[in-house]
């Protein structure tokens, strides 16, 4: 495995190309979408926030069934579909002026970026073999990060402008980039849908079960994301939790969240695909998440150490506990994904991935409430209680993974690519 930036040419680069295309302009949406919907639309904050949770509620429900729908319909159109549903939605954004429309337009966007995830996720397992997988996600999560950071720049552009022209050029430009995301999947090969594959291998017309129910029947895969989810707390750290905690707990310079974020997505984008390297299966896999806990603990005991000290005390503490923290970061992601891949039905990684990615949904809607009360309210003591959280469940992870790899059923390797004639 090579630590470049961009996989290896061929499908792989294609993938990382796409997702690198449509991380810029989200990177510019990002950093700008509030303040468009607070001082140009004129809605308040707190119905913003409101809108936004029902949306990642709705993108949440979404993913499972629009995952099931590329599992057996072909991921890569089902990718194409969704790439350019999701760049509707965020050009539906430029005529939104109440809270309704944003309501209507933020669920479209939540629910087309969710089952867009779990339509790359099927695509990617379609594509690579099972040993390549973890590999090529560590070179696609740097790619996300080099793209985020770019689009964060030209978002900051727009901030420091501050006009409605400037902030419709962002949601423009996130749009397009969607449209330019679809184009690039349409270099993959078609795929045949995974679930007519396994049923052709096994002779049975398909696998899945395809009930109502579905993933939740598996209940330790849906353990195993419950705990994953516990462990993606951290998500929030570098938006919300830390600048928060500089804020009203030391006396260190504000100055310095924007630093943080440049040294973790920095480091990410240099380091996740290294390690990621010698996860190949799911002892590496729970081992790489239980060193995450450990590292994330020591790293919430440094965050905690930096209240009640002198300015420049505060900073070093600050920058040690994030430098820990996003290597807890990267080790939880190559564990994790590993699992999630390896856990799930070859007929159904589509479902399965939707399900997964869940965690993040409900770490974004409920993380700020959680962070909020530990950090702000509890002060040093939260840090060490979430600390805590995490490193139960990073403990928890290897015997629900054992619980699940026991209930699974042998299924054919259906990762190699077989293109329709």
């Amino acid at each position: 495995m090579t630590n470049s930036l961009l996989p290896p040419a061929g499908p792989q680069r294609v993938l990382a190309v796409a997702q690198l295309s449509n991380s810029v302009g989200d990177g510019a949406f990002y950093v700008t979408s509030a303040l468009y919907f607070t001082h140009i639309v004129g809605l308040a904050p707190a119905r913003v926030g409101l809108g936004l949770t029902i949306a990642w509620a709705v993108g949440s429900l979404a993913g499972v069934p629009l995952g099931r729908f590329a599992d057996r319909r072909g991921p890569r159109g089902t990718a194409v579909l969704l790439a350019l549903a999701t760049g509707l939605a965020v050009a539906s954004f430029l005529v939104v002026r109440g809270f309704v429309p944003f309501v209507l337009a933020a669920c479209g966007y939540a629910a087309a970026q969710s089952g867009l995830a779990a339509a790359r996720q099927a695509l990617l397992a379609a594509l690579v073999s099972r040993e390549e997988r973890t590999g090529l996600l560590a070179h696609l999560q740097s790619t996300l990060n080099a793209g985020l950071a770019v689009g964060a720049g030209l978002g900051g552009l727009a901030l420091h402008m501050g006009t409605r022209e400037a902030y419709l050029g962002v949601f423009a430009l996130d749009a397009v980039s969607f449209l330019l995301c679809a184009g690039v999947l349409l270099r993959l090969p078609v795929m045949k849908s995974l679930h007519a594959r396994v049923g052709a291998d096994q002779g049975r017309g398909g696998g899945g079960k395809g009930d109502a129910l579905g993933v939740l029947r598996d209940r330790p895969y849906a353990l195993l994301t419950l705990l994953n989810t516990v462990l993606l707390l951290r998500m929030p750290l570098l938006s919300l939790g830390i600048p928060l905690w500089i804020a009203e707990r030391t006396d260190a310079p504000a100055w310095l969240v924007s630093a943080l974020f440049v040294l973790n997505t920095g480091a990410v984008m240099l380091f996740q695909v290294r390690m990621a390297r010698g996860v190949s299966g799911i002892v590496s896999a729970t081992r790489a998440v239980r060193r995450s806990g450990l590292v994330m603990l020591a790293s919430c005991a440094v965050f905690a150490l930096s209240a009640g000290v002198s300015a420049w005390v505060a900073v070093g503490l600050l920058v040690a506990g994030a430098v820990l923290q996003v290597v807890a970061e990267m080790q939880q992601s190559a564990g994790s994904w590993q699992l999630s891949f390896d856990l799930a039905p070859a007929d159904r990684v589509g479902e399965y991935q939707g399900f997964f990615g869940t965690g993040v949904t409900v770490a974004r809607t409920a993380g700020p409430l959680v962070l909020t009360a530990l950090l702000v309210g509890w002060g040093p003591p939260g840090w060490l209680v979430l600390g805590g959280l995490m490193l139960v469940a990073s403990y928890g992870m290897g015997p629900t993974a054992r619980w699940a790899a026991g209930r699974r059923v042998t299924a054919p390797d259906v990762s190699q690519p077989v293109p329709v004639n």
